[in-house]
């Protein structure tokens, strides 16, 4: 929880370091990214987050998000996470760059520039259990209606993204 994050402006320009969980507590804006891999059937690997995260414990969302270590570029960042949270390694391509804010339990807060990446493989995870406790995949469309159905299931950040994935990745 030392880890030090890359604080922002609105337009991604590098303003200073702050220690992660510090970050949350006081919302401040600061450089993340989300990874969504799919495989050659067009389904979407998601993980469950690992029980005993700082925050959104237990619930399923994208491939891979956290952040960019100081001085690294946001695509290396998001391979490296890729690679140590789920085992994979694969090309990504940048789709688009996101602001939100959440409120999360404890009092956390997310204020994050977002950068979003896509891959494609059938590569099989092998998960950090530190970072995730169980993956599957679905279909967009599976996923869409499963979020409606339980909401409280999923990561903010993941239902934000959702819409805007479908559209450019389809069902």
């Amino acid at each position: 929880m030392n880890d030090q994050v890359v604080l922002v402006t609105e337009n991604d320009e590098a303003i200073g370091l702050m220690p992660k969980l510090e970050a949350h507590e006081k919302g401040v804006l600061h450089r993340a990214f989300s990874v969504f891999i799919f495989n050659s059937k067009n389904e979407m690997l998601l993980q469950r987050r690992a029980f005993g995260k700082y925050h959104s414990e237990g619930l399923w969302s994208n491939t891979c998000c956290s952040h960019p270590l100081p001085g690294e570029p946001v695509h290396e960042g998001a391979v490296r996470r890729l690679r140590e949270e789920m085992g994979i390694e694969t090309d990504l391509e940048f789709l688009y760059t996101f602001q939100y804010r959440a409120d999360l339990e404890n009092g956390l807060t997310e204020n994050e520039l977002d950068h979003v990446f896509y891959g494609v493989t059938d590569a099989i995870p092998a998960i950090d259990p530190a970072e995730a406790s169980e993956y599957k995949y679905l279909s967009v469309a599976q996923i869409q209606a499963n979020i409606a159905q339980n909401p409280h299931a999923y990561t903010e950040w993941f239902k934000i993204c959702m819409p805007v994935i479908a559209r450019r990745i389809g069902s």
